[in-house]
Parts: structure tokens; sequence; C-alpha cells
């Protein structure tokens, strides 16, 4: 595939839908369908591709956030509940539970924290550090071969396009 927009490429369905907008709704500018569309589509194709990489290594989507946040953050792999709530979006009430269920299956443990004695430090355990290494092989794997329709440029382009939509969000 060319770095250049191909003039001649198949219409797909979101092209479909933004011409039977701009039919039945000629009034209104239906051309951020064009891109928004695609990107509410891709989404729900990466989420089952996501769903099917979790499920190879028995967990689901919030239980490798949480595993991947104690992860990535360099050993000893511990996190306060505060901080882990933070990195995964979730409110702390939510972070408890899910910290009790991940603590029930062996996948973190909870410590005390030496800088703050009423503190708790969330640890990734050995099993939790196996099964999230292999949910992140088995997901790039995947996600590599969505990107595959893109020549390295192209998803270059599209990483720094998709940064600058969602800096206001998440600036």
């Amino acid at each position: 595939m060319d770095d250049e927009h191909d003039e001649h490429a198949e219409p797909d369905e979101v092209d479909r839908l933004v011409a039977a907008w701009a039919r039945e709704r000629p009034d209104l500018d239906a051309s951020p369908l064009l891109v928004l569309s695609r990107v509410s589509r891709l989404a729900h194709h990466l989420e089952r591709a996501r769903a099917e990489a979790f499920a190879a290594t028995e967990l689901v989507q919030w239980e490798f956030d949480v595993l991947a946040a104690l992860r990535r953050s360099g050993a000893p792999h511990a996190l306060s509940p505060s901080s882990l709530a933070a990195a995964t979006l979730v409110t702390s009430g939510t972070m408890t539970t899910r910290i009790d269920r991940l603590t029930a299956r062996g996948l973190v443990e909870r410590h005390p924290d030496p800088a703050d004695r009423r503190g708790v430090l969330v640890q990734l355990t050995g099993a939790g550090a196996r099964r999230v290494d292999a949910a992140l092989a088995d997901l790039l794997v995947r996600e590599r071969s969505v990107l595959d329709a893109l020549s390295p440029s192209q998803a270059e382009q599209l990483a720094e396009l998709l940064r600058a939509l969602l800096g206001p969000f998440e600036g």
C-alpha cells in the first residue's frame, strides 16, 4: 500500500453510511463520521482481538490493565491502590474490589507500605507477572497484524494524528 490516498479504493460501510446521511440530511456535514466512525469500528475490532488475547491467558481487560500497570512500574512491581486507580481510570472503590479479586487469584499481594504506616502497596506475584507477560506478547502479535495494512510511515503518521485527537481529552 503506498503512502498516498487511493482515489480508487472500494467504498466501505462508513462511506455508505455517510452517503446515506448526505442524501437524507443534506443540511448536515456528516464528514466527521468518515474519521470517527472508522475509529469507533476499529475500536470494536481491537476490543475483540484484545479479549481473545486475554482469554488465552485467562484474563479479562480490567485484570490485564491492573497487572500491566504493576508490571510497567518496574521492580518491585508494587503500587499503592490510589496509584493503580489513577493508572487504570477507575474509582478507589472499584480498585479495592479489583485488588481483592486479583489477590484471591494469586496474581497480586498486599503488603504494608514502608513509607506510610497506614498505607498498603499492591505487588505483582510471580504468577501475575507470567500471566501479564504472556498476555502482552499475544496482544502485540494481534495488534501488529492489524497494523500490517499500513506501511511503517503510515503507522507512524496515524499515531501522530491520533495523539493530536486524544490530546484535548487526556492532556
